[in-house]
């Protein structure tokens, strides 16, 4: 039996980018105070886009330029979250199984989101 999508929270990837960016803050606060406003400030914003922006292209999905156009900003903000993910890694900041496992997780999210762009007449009404 198929899952009803009845709003963005139903979405696994939704809730996958959700729980990674919880995550993320959680981490980010064990980072250095001189990085408030540079690596912790970007990282947690980035994060929190992924989310966000699938909330709105849902919302969006009977418009299938401005849905793929919103999902591809979640998709740029996921690769973005990647490589302050790198930066916090080679800095020390998270520890090399941290940022296997959150690295991995934002590719799966990265290739989700891939495929509802690829498909996006799944997703219209």
């Amino acid at each position: 039996m198929e899952r009803v999508i009845l709003s963005h929270a139903d979405l696994n990837v939704f809730q996958n980018a959700f729980n990674r960016a919880v995550e993320i803050h959680e981490f980010s606060k064990k980072f250095p105070s001189e990085e408030k406003y540079s690596l912790t400030d970007q990282i947690r914003r980035s994060s929190r886009s992924v989310a966000a922006n699938l909330a709105e292209a849902f919302r969006k999905r009977r418009y299938p330029k401005s849905f793929i156009s919103k999902l591809t900003d979640s998709e740029g903000e996921a690769a973005e979250t990647q490589v302050w993910l790198r930066f916090a890694y080679t800095f020390n900041y998270l520890n090399e199984e941290e940022f296997k496992n959150l690295n991995s997780e934002y590719s799966h999210i990265l290739s989700q989101i891939v495929k509802m762009i690829r498909n996006p007449d799944k997703w219209s009404f």
